[in-house]
């Protein structure tokens, strides 16, 4: 079966929320068995010495597992979901050679350090939202594409370098505690997810060439000083429910103008003034949409016409 298509499959499930009686459910956590892992697995493919089948796919969420030890038998598993637990070592999944998505949402992780990240050399998607990280401090990802650490407690973004996560084209990190930007050195990056931290300066933008997506929605940001010439991929960027006042703190935007399509810009102060749509597409006359509101033809000519009408009203007298 295409691994392609599993992926696809095991991505797009949902977890659910913690239990109501979660300290309860602690009292009761127990290790991994080889029964629970029966009922788990899925997905019976080829191995990958081309020599016999076995399951590939395992889904253990909801176990209350403390311990999975047993695991490290199963060595031809490449998708595995232990969402939902109360699991702080991974390290039996050193044996995983072949895991290509792990996905541990809403364990008890505190920390990268001592975990097994260097033995998953083909990993190519890691969940490991609503844990108890500070940091990324021993994580690495030569394959990894995806990752995501929504919901954490990260504070800095300088472990981000592209000797350690050379692959990566998306990272979602809303929800954490991060204040900027700075620190990331990821010139493959296109989808980058910031919302919900304490961002109030953006820094350290002009290593993310190939950044399509930049979401920093509800965060505190009062200018959009620090967009760079250098991002010339950017095609979307919502920066909504921030504390944006005036037309001149958005003067930066002009730099990437050429590339950029979609803009948010709601629910910021500035959307209250008059001749918002006509200041924000003045700097981009490229743009297709602003905030939920695609740009017609008609808007664009308006406003291209009321340009010129502004730069005769200026120009000296011969």
């Amino acid at each position: 079966m295409d691994e392609e298509i599993l992926l696809s499959d095991l991505e797009g499930e949902e977890g659910t929320t913690t239990n109501a009686n979660e300290e309860d459910d602690k009292v009761q956590a127990q290790p991994l068995t080889k029964d629970t892992i029966k009922e788990g697995l899925s997905f019976l493919c080829r191995t990958g010495d081309r020599l016999g089948h076995a399951f590939i796919k395992l889904n253990l969420q909801h176990k209350k597992l403390n311990d999975i030890a047993t695991i490290s038998g199963y060595i031809h598993i490449r998708l595995l979901d232990l969402s939902n637990n109360y699991l702080n070592d991974l390290s039996p999944l050193a044996s995983l050679k072949h895991l290509l998505w792990l996905k541990v949402d809403k364990n008890d992780v505190v920390s990268f350090q001592g975990q097994p990240f260097a033995e998953l050399i083909y990993l190519q998607r890691l969940s490991m939202a609503a844990n108890q990280l500070n940091d990324v401090n021993g994580l690495v990802g030569p394959a990894l594409e995806s990752l995501n650490l929504k919901g954490n407690n990260i504070q800095q973004l300088h472990s981000f370098q592209t000797g350690c996560f050379g692959s990566l084209l998306s990272l979602e990190l809303r929800g954490n505690r991060l204040e900027t930007t700075d620190g990331l050195n990821l010139p493959n990056l296109q989808r980058l997810y910031l919302a919900e931290n304490m961002i109030k300066h953006l820094e350290g933008l002009d290593k993310l060439e190939s950044l399509t997506i930049l979401h920093l929605r509800d965060n505190k940001l009062e200018t959009l000083d620090g967009l760079s010439s250098n991002m010339k991929c950017l095609r979307y960027l919502n920066v909504r429910g921030n504390l944006i006042t005036e037309g001149k703190a958005l003067q930066s935007i002009g730099l990437v103008a050429k590339s950029l399509q979609a803009l948010v810009l709601s629910e910021n102060p500035l959307v209250a003034t008059s001749d918002y749509r006509f200041s924000v597409l003045t700097l981009l006359p490229h743009l297709k949409r602003l905030d939920k509101e695609p740009v017609s033809p008609e808007e664009r000519s308006e406003n291209q016409m009321r340009i010129r009408e502004l730069e005769e009203e200026e120009a000296p007298e011969p």
